[in-house]
């Protein structure tokens, strides 16, 4: 038996937050928005104020959620939240944002700290409705039950995970991601990318994750580079906007494997962003992967029309194929990021029983202990 779940309602479209009526007055009188400092002086804030102003809806602002969401910026949320009388939530900016948003609305209902529920599962809890905006193609945060925030006294990265942090509404307005940072477009993008990818090749795969999967997969092929090359390509930008949203609405359904699971602790412990993070690790996972997943990457090869003889060599082409956008993109080793090499192996250990902790590696195609994680790692880093 498949279950398939996504927010209640979803909305897109072009200039879509200054043109709705009488659709945030439906979730109450006083939202907290919760976003960063750039959007913050952006005119993305300032379409959604007049359109609050125009619905009669209060709001308060919160502008400090800067890189990822820590522990602190979340109690902050929920302070605001609580001393300004609100009774719902809008979060507005890139998948940090939207991740905080989400936490801030868990923790204004549940008792006690953000750490006791690292792992936990939040279901069948009723909290302040939760409306998520992005303004980056990358983190599906918008339309997943996941929100990941950072203890900023151990650098230990908590996921939280329940139907009750699916937002009530999501709400994709194509021209909020016009103009964003090459570094940004490339690290989000190949985020949606890996979450495609992992859902596809998932244990945990289904019928309509699959078409979902696979109709992001050739958004983010074809129009990634072109976003990366000119930020103001409004159509490449639209598309990778629809792939990113349904690339988040497949790991809803499936979950993560084995690139997030490694990523995540080397992301934590050397303050690499996610979506990078991801990117460093892809290539290397997908080739160890491939015999494993061979049946699946040779669908996502025909289905991209790669030429190929058999399901050996389009398994191949399309890991091949992956690579060659890692490269069009400009995604820096390890090594040229920064990271110095003797922390890395040092840490090596940490990381590889974090990441079978997390979880994920256990949806990859086939089973992996610590000390197969270890050994890639290594290639990783070479």
């Amino acid at each position: 038996m498949y279950q398939f779940k996504v927010p209640d309602k979803i909305m897109m479209g072009d200039n879509i937050i200054a043109s709705v009526e009488n659709v945030f007055n439906l979730y109450g009188k006083h939202a907290l928005i919760v976003t960063g400092p750039n959007v913050a002086r952006s005119t993305m804030i300032a379409s959604l104020e007049r359109t609050l102003d125009n619905d009669r809806v209060k709001y308060t602002v919160i502008t400090n959620i800067e890189g990822e969401p820590t522990v602190s910026m979340v109690q902050h949320g929920v302070e605001a939240y609580r001393e300004n009388e609100c009774d719902f939530i809008i979060g507005l900016g890139g998948g940090s944002p939207l991740d905080a948003a989400k936490a801030i609305g868990a923790m204004t209902v549940l008792e006690g700290s953000i750490a006791q529920y690292n792992g936990m599962r939040i279901d069948d809890v009723t909290l302040p409705p939760i409306i998520c905006i992005p303004t980056t193609a990358g983190s599906g945060s918008e339309v997943t039950k996941y929100t990941i925030i950072t203890d900023e006294n151990t650098g230990a990265k908590m996921l939280l995970i329940g139907d009750s942090l699916l937002p009530k509404l999501a709400m994709l307005d194509y021209t909020f991601s016009n103009g964003c940072p090459k570094t940004v477009t490339a690290a989000t993008g190949l985020d949606a990318l890996t979450h495609a990818i992992e859902a596809f090749i998932s244990v945990n795969a289904q019928p309509l994750s699959d078409a979902l999967a696979l109709s992001a997969i050739k958004r983010i092929m074809r129009y990634l580079p072109q976003a990366y090359r000119d930020g103001s390509n409004f159509n490449a930008r639209r598309e990778m906007a629809i792939a990113a949203l349904q690339a988040g609405i497949c790991i809803n359904n499936t979950g993560l494997t084995l690139v997030h699971g490694m990523s995540r602790p080397m992301a934590a412990k050397f303050g690499v962003p996610h979506g990078m993070s991801n990117a460093m690790f892809l290539n290397v996972c997908l080739n160890d992967m491939e015999m494993a997943a061979r049946h699946n990457l040779a669908r996502i090869a025909t289905y991209l029309r790669i030429q190929s003889v058999d399901e050996i060599d389009a398994s191949e082409k399309f890991v091949e194929e992956v690579g060659k956008l890692l490269e069009k993109l400009e995604v820096p080793t390890m090594r040229e990021y920064g990271i110095d090499r003797d922390e890395y192996m040092a840490a090596i250990d940490d990381m590889s029983y974090e990441a079978i902790m997390s979880g994920s590696p256990s949806n990859a195609p086939r089973e992996y202990t610590a000390d197969e994680i270890r050994e890639i790692y290594i290639k990783a880093y070479k």
